[in-house]
């Protein structure tokens, strides 16, 4: 078997970054969302014997997805879309360093009381941490981030999130890239490839760290997605949920491997996914294949049981939203508000929030990258948005994947 599996087409330097990591690695793939990213490709996937790489899993820790099918219909809420779209934004968090300040904010959540927290090496370090993770559990963020209400194809509606482990993650990447070049924990490291012992105590400590990272993502998607059903006024009926900026203990050709995905799904046969698209388009429930056929069974595990987690970018946030400095205009950037409104306005989308750098213009088509990987995954339902909430466009968000 390759190496190397990569689906999709993509330019020399992400191409380049791929094969930088496979270098290091038992096994990489690099999914047809795939792009530039930090040593790491996004949409790249990497396996590697007892190691786990810090810049891999990357600073947002356990980014993910989370979709809720609710028991309502289409009709029962399409009078009210921009009354909706108003209320999600008044009641939760969107933005940088924010708390949440909702009354029900999940502050008491059992992982706070975690062993794993010990694993911060200094006590002043590790209550500051956890001070700032209670305080920001259930908080959207910016860029990329989003709240959106969806319909599928029988005019069910559902709810899909997008965030990750905000601050809590992006201290335990930093306190870790410091460590690993032998810096105090909260000195400024650079962005390098740092590949750790998992059975050594610093790798072990990130480990730990990393996983309650997961933890604290989970509940505060949940957390979210079950908010915004409620004021919708729905029940949940199915959940969807998974990290796409992880690592997991998984079997691959009968060893044990520890796998990073940094922007990628896991879609192991029969496992399902939420694959969002932009503001302005359709995104997808998926699941992992159960094949007949030898050769889709091959792919899958070329892929390592992994597909898409988005649609993946074709232009940078700077070359979509040009530079500002102090409010002055240094750069203009190719996609203007009135371009992205009359795209999101065409779909009937309600926006609240949002930058001209995550408009659709600056995404692949999801349908494009979903045909790419080839038989891996079947795609459930296609969700059609329409109710799109954002942070600001001003917003810059350090947590962001």
């Amino acid at each position: 078997m390759d190496k190397i599996e990569i689906f999709g087409t993509h330019e020399s330097n992400t191409l380049a970054q791929l094969q930088d990591v496979a270098s290091r690695a038992e096994r990489a793939a690099l999914m047809a969302d795939g792009h530039l990213g930090y040593v790491m490709p996004i949409g790249g996937v990497a396996a590697y014997r007892d190691k786990v790489s810090v810049v891999g899993v990357g600073f947002d820790i356990a980014c993910g997805n989370a979709a809720i099918r609710t028991n309502l219909k289409l009709p029962q809420i399409q009078g009210r879309l921009r009354e909706l779209a108003d209320e999600i934004q008044a009641s939760l968090s969107f933005g940088v360093g924010l708390k949440n300040r909702a009354e029900d904010a999940p502050k008491s959540d059992p992982l706070f009381e975690e062993p794993a927290w010990e694993a911060v090496p200094d006590r002043h370090d590790r209550d500051r941490l956890r001070a700032k993770a209670r305080e920001q559990l259930g908080t959207v963020g910016s860029g990329n981030h989003y709240v959106d209400v969806f319909a599928d194809e029988e005019d069910h509606v559902w709810v899909g999130v997008h965030f990750g482990s905000r601050g809590f993650g992006y201290g335990v990447a930093h306190g870790f890239l410091a460590l690993s070049q032998n810096k105090q924990w909260g000195e400024r490291a650079p962005e390098r490839e740092t590949l750790l012992d998992v059975h050594s105590p610093v790798g072990d400590a990130y480990w730990q760290l990393m996983n309650l990272a997961g933890r604290y993502a989970y509940a505060g998607r949940e957390w979210v997605a079950r908010k915004v059903v409620s004021i919708l006024g729905g029940r949940e009926m199915e959940l969807v949920h998974n990290h796409h900026n992880f690592a997991w203990i998984e079997e691959h050709g009968g060893e044990k491997l520890y796998v990073v995905r940094k922007g990628a799904t896991p879609a192991f046969p029969g496992q399902k996914g939420f694959v969002g698209g932009s503001m302005g388009d359709n995104a997808v429930i998926l699941r992992g294949a159960t094949p007949a056929d030898a050769a889709t069974r091959d792919l899958q595990a070329r892929a390592l049981f992994s597909t898409v987690h988005g649609a993946g970018r074709v232009m940078s946030r700077t070359a979509a939203a040009g530079k500002r400095r102090r409010g002055k205009v240094i750069k203009e950037g190719a996609i203007s508000r009135e371009m992205m409104h009359e795209w999101v306005k065409g779909k009937g989308v309600v926006l609240r929030g949002g930058g001209t750098d995550e408009s659709p213009h600056v995404y692949r088509r999801l349908p494009d990258v979903l045909k790419a990987q080839g038989a891996t995954v079947e795609v459930l339902h296609t969700l059609r948005p329409f109710i799109v909430v954002m942070a600001g466009a001003e917003e810059f968000d350090p947590y962001k994947d």
